[in-house]
C-alpha cells in the first residue's frame, strides 16, 4: 500500500502535468519562429480565405513606444498568449486576443542590434515551458518563465548564459550577438551568432547546442573548417587562425523525426578581400546539416566558393516533404544571388541538378577567386543576375540619360562580379536579391514563395593606402539615396583603434563605397523595372509557378508607370486557404495573394515599414487573426521612399474589425533631395557636414567602411540612429558609449526628419 505521501505526491504531479498541457501549443498556435521546425512558415488556419479576405480589418494595435527603428520580430502565439521582442529587446507577453499586456522583461542590453523575436521551449513533465531570448548587442541567452516573465534561476547563472564566455579566450574579441531566435530541439537550445564580417580576424562562427533546463553546453560545431577536419585546407596555410566568422545569421531549422539541425551560413571575412584565404573557405555560404544530438557533421552544401560578393545565404532553411520527380524528402536554401538550391534531405545532392560555371576573377593583387560558381539546373534565377546598358531604366527620359551616363563608366561581367580596380556594378546588390526573410511553403500545393529584388550597386577596390579622402563619397548620389543593406563592414575597414587601445587591422585592399546603390536621378533603381518581386517555385517541376511585381511607387502610379515592384525586405506565410500574406515593401503596405496564381486579393497600409515576417494565429475567442510588426525602413532606407518616424508598432487584423482608421496616419514623407547630375565614374564627390558638436567624430568613425553619402543621404529621428549606429558596431564599427550618443545626436540635429 503507498503511503498518503506517496499519493499526494502522484497527485501533485499529475496536477503538475495538466497545468503544464495547458501551457503547452495547440492547433492554431504559432509556436515557433517559422511555425514549425522546418521554417514552413505554413498555417492550417482557413478561417479567412480568398473570398472572404476583402472583410479583413484592424483588431488591435500595439505601439511598443519607439519610432523610426527597424522591427523585424516575429511575434509567437501559445495558448492565446503573443510573445514579442520590441526593437529595445525587451520581452512582451500580450493578451493575444486584445493586446493587453501580461508581463514584460527588460534585459537591460547597453547596445541592441536587430533581434527577429524569441523562441518558445514547451518544458517537460517536471519543468514549466519557457521562453528563450538570445540578445543582439552582448550575446546572452536568456530564460524566462512563460506564465510570469521572471528569469528561470536554474538555468545558468540566475537565468542567463553569456555564450561568448565559452569561447577560447584568445578569440574573446569583437563584437558577438543573435539576431534571430535559438531553434528547439527536444532538450536543446540551438544557436549560432552574428559577426563582423571585416576585418578578417575576429570571434569564431559557431553553432552551440545548450541544455534548456540548466544552461550547461552540450556540443559545439565550428563554421571554420578545422585543419584536419573535412574543408580544413580550404582556407590556405594558417587561414583559419583566429578567423572571424563565418556567421549564421538567418533562423536554424530542425527535422525533428531525422535528428537533424539544418543551418546557412554567411561570407568569410572580409567580405570584399580574400587574398589571406586561398581556397573555397568552408563551410562559408553554405547549407551545413548536422546531427542535432551531438553536433557532428553529417554533410553541407556550398553555395558559393570563395565569396568576395557578399554573397550570405538568405532566409532559414526550409524542409520539403517531397520535391522533384522522385517526390524526394528535400530541403531548400537560397543565397542572396537569388539562386535557389532543392536538395536531397538526406545526401545533399540537388534534386534538379547543378552545374559549375565559369565566372569573372578578380583583378585585385593577391587574389584568389574561384574559377566557376554552381548553379542550379532549375529553378531559375529568382533576380536580375547582370545588365548592360541597354537595360537601363526608361521611367523617364532624364533617368535613362542618367543611367546610361553611370552605366558607361562602370564593368558589369555578368553573375558573381567581384568589386574590381576598376569601377563595377554588381547584380543582385548585397542587400539581395532574397534577404532574410527567406521563404514560406505551401506543402499541399507544393510551391515555395520567394520575394526578392532587382537593384544593383556600385564598388570599386582601392589599395588601403591609396584610398579617396575620407570626407568624399565616390560616385552619383541618385538624389542621396543610396544606402545599401549588405551585411559587410566593407571588411576593409581604415586603421582605427580596437578592443583594448589596441591598434585595428587594416586589409590591403578595400572597397570604400559599400552602400553605393545603381539609382537613378530620383532615387528608383538603375534598371528597367520589375524593381522587386514575389514569385512561386513549384518543388515538384522546379519551375516558377508564377511571378507577380510586389510593391509599387505611386507617385510613378499616378503617372502612368505601374507595377515597378520595389526592393524589399521581410519574409512571407502562407495559409491552408491558399493566401499568401507580406509586407516587406517600401510603400508601407500590407498585401495577400491568391497562392494558386499570384493575383494581389488585398492590400491595407501600415503606415509604416512591415519588415518583419507575418505571423497568424486562433484567439481563444475563435478568431483567426494576422499579426505584422511594423516600424522604420532599416535596409530600405534610401529607396526614394520615406516616412519620418514611422511608429513602433504590432498590428493585428482580423475578419469583420473596421479598426484601419486605429492605425494612426504617417508622419509626413521625408522630403526627397535635390537630383543631381551623376559624377564620373571613379571620381569623388564633395560631402559637406554641417559643423557642430561631433562633426569630426562622424566624419572619421561613419566613412570607415562605406561612403559618407551614405550616411548623409539618410533622415531619422535619435531613436533610429541609435539603432543603426548600434548595429554598425555588430559588424565591426569601434565606438564607445559616449560616442553612440554623440554621433546619434549630430546626425539627428542634421539629418533628422524634414
Amino acid at each position: 500500500m503507498k503511503s498518503r505521501t506517496a499519493k499526494a505526491a502522484l497527485a501533485g504531479g499529475a496536477l503538475m502535468t495538466l497545468m503544464l498541457v495547458a501551457q503547452r501549443a495547440v492547433p492554431g498556435d504559432w509556436p515557433e519562429n517559422g511555425n514549425g521546425p522546418g521554417s514552413e512558415r505554413y498555417s492550417l488556419l482557413t478561417q479567412i480565405t480568398p473570398a472572404n479576405i476583402h472583410e479583413l480589418g484592424v483588431a488591435w494595435v500595439y505601439d511598443v513606444g519607439s519610432s523610426g527603428r527597424s522591427y523585424q520580430a516575429t511575434p509567437l502565439v501559445v495558448n492565446s498568449v503573443m510573445y514579442v521582442t520590441t526593437p529595445a529587446e525587451q520581452v512582451l507577453a500580450l493578451n493575444a486576443d486584445s493586446g493587453e499586456m501580461n508581463w514584460q522583461y527588460d534585459p537591460h542590453e547597453t547596445r541592441v542590434r536587430v533581434n527577429r523575436g524569441v523562441s518558445y521551449w514547451p518544458g517537460d513533465a517536471t519543468h514549466a515551458p519557457r521562453i528563450v531570448l538570445a540578445t543582439s548587442g552582448d550575446g546572452r541567452l536568456i530564460e524566462l518563465d512563460a506564465k510570469s516573465g521572471t528569469p528561470v534561476s536554474s538555468f545558468g547563472n540566475g537565468g542567463s548564459v553569456v555564450v561568448r564566455a565559452s569561447l577560447a579566450p584568445a578569440s574573446n574579441s569583437g563584437s558577438y550577438g543573435f539576431t534571430s531566435p535559438p531553434a528547439i530541439y527536444k532538450d536543446l537550445i540551438i544557436l549560432a551568432p552574428d559577426l563582423q564580417e571585416g576585418p578578417s580576424h575576429g570571434l569564431p562562427g559557431t553553432v552551440s547546442a545548450f541544455d534548456a533546463i540548466t544552461g550547461t553546453l552540450a556540443w559545439r560545431f565550428y563554421l571554420t573548417a578545422q585543419p584536419g577536419t573535412p574543408g580544413g585546407d580550404s582556407w590556405g596555410p594558417g587561414g583559419t587562425v583566429n578567423r572571424s566568422g563565418p556567421a549564421a545569421w538567418d533562423g536554424i531549422t530542425v527535422d525533428r523525426q531525422r535528428g537533424l539541425v539544418f543551418v546557412n551560413t554567411a561570407n568569410p571575412a572580409d567580405s570584399y578581400y580574400g587574398a589571406d584565404r586561398p581556397g573555397d573557405n568552408l563551410y562559408a555560404n553554405s547549407l551545413v546539416v548536422l546531427d542535432a544530438a551531438t553536433g557532428k557533421l553529417r554533410w553541407y552544401y556550398q553555395t558559393v566558393h570563395h565569396d568576395t560578393t557578399d554573397t550570405d545565404m538568405a532566409g532559414p532553411p526550409v524542409l520539403i516533404p517531397g520535391a522533384g520527380p522522385g517526390n524526394v524528402p528535400a530541403v531548400a536554401t537560397i543565397s542572396k544571388q537569388a539562386l535557389l538550391f532543392i536538395l536531397n534531405r538526406n545526401s545533399g545532392k540537388p534534386v534538379f541538378g547543378a552545374e559549375e560555371k565559369p565566372v569573372q576573377s578578380s583583378d585585385v593583387p593577391g587574389e584568389h577567386s574561384s574559377p566557376t560558381q554552381p548553379f542550379p539546373v532549375l529553378p531559375p534565377p529568382l533576380a536580375i543576375q547582370s545588365a548592360t546598358v541597354a537595360d537601363v531604366t526608361r521611367v523617364t527620359p532624364e533617368s535613362e540619360a542618367y543611367c546610361r551616363q553611370q552605366f558607361a563608366g562602370y564593368k558589369n561581367y555578368g553573375p558573381y562580379t567581384p568589386f574590381m580596380m576598376e569601377p563595377t556594378v554588381k547584380f543582385p546588390s548585397s542587400i539581395g536579391g532574397p534577404n532574410w526573410g527567406g521563404m514560406s511553403l505551401d506543402p499541399a500545393l507544393g510551391y515555395l514563395f520567394i520575394n526578392a529584388s532587382d537593384l544593383g550597386n556600385k564598388g570599386q577596390m582601392f589599395p588601403s593606402d591609396k584610398m579617396p579622402k575620407r570626407s568624399f563619397g565616390r560616385g552619383a548620389r541618385g538624389g542621396g539615396r543610396n544606402r545599401e543593406g549588405g551585411r559587410g563592414s566593407g571588411g576593409n575597414m581604415d586603421q582605427g583603434v580596437g578592443d583594448g587601445g589596441a591598434p585595428r587591422e587594416a586589409m590591403p585592399y578595400r572597397n570604400p563605397d559599400v552602400g553605393q546603390r545603381f539609382v537613378d536621378n530620383n532615387g528608383y533603381p538603375g534598371q528597367q523595372p520589375p524593381w522587386g518581386t514575389l514569385s512561386a517555385v513549384d518543388v515538384h517541376s522546379g519551375q516558377i509557378a508564377w511571378q507577380v511585381p510586389l510593391g509599387e511607387y505611386p507617385e510613378l502610379t499616378k503617372l502612368g508607370v505601374k507595377a515597378t515592384g520595389t526592393p524589399n525586405i521581410g519574409g512571407s506565410m502562407v495559409t491552408a486557404s491558399g493566401l499568401v500574406f507580406i509586407g516587406a515593401t517600401p510603400d508601407g503596405d500590407f498585401r495577400a495573394f491568391d497562392a494558386k496564381t499570384g493575383q494581389q486579393l488585398w492590400q491595407a497600409p501600415l503606415y509604416g515599414y512591415g519588415l518583419a515576417t507575418p505571423m497568424t494565429y486562433r484567439g481563444a475567442d475563435g478568431k483567426q487573426y494576422v499579426a505584422i510588426v511594423t516600424g522604420g525602413p532599416g535596409s530600405l532606407g534610401g529607396v526614394h521612399r520615406e516616412v519620418a518616424n514611422a511608429p513602433n508598432r504590432i498590428i493585428v487584423f482580423a475578419l469583420g474589425a473596421h479598426g484601419n482608421d486605429a492605425v494612426a496616419e504617417p508622419a509626413p514623407e521625408a522630403a526627397q533631395p535635390a537630383a543631381q547630375a551623376p559624377a564620373p565614374a571613379g571620381a569623388v564627390t564633395a560631402v559637406s557636414l554641417p559643423p557642430g558638436p561631433g562633426r569630426d567624430l562622424v566624419a572619421q568613425a561613419c566613412s570607415q567602411c562605406h561612403a559618407l553619402t551614405t550616411v548623409t543621404s539618410q533622415h531619422m529621428n535619435q531613436q533610429a540612429w541609435q539603432g543603426t549606429i548600434e548595429n554598425m558596431i555588430g559588424r565591426g564599427a569601434q565606438l564607445t558609449d559616449a560616442q553612440v550618443t554623440s554621433v546619434a545626436q549630430y546626425l539627428a540635429a542634421h539629418f533628422g526628419p524634414h
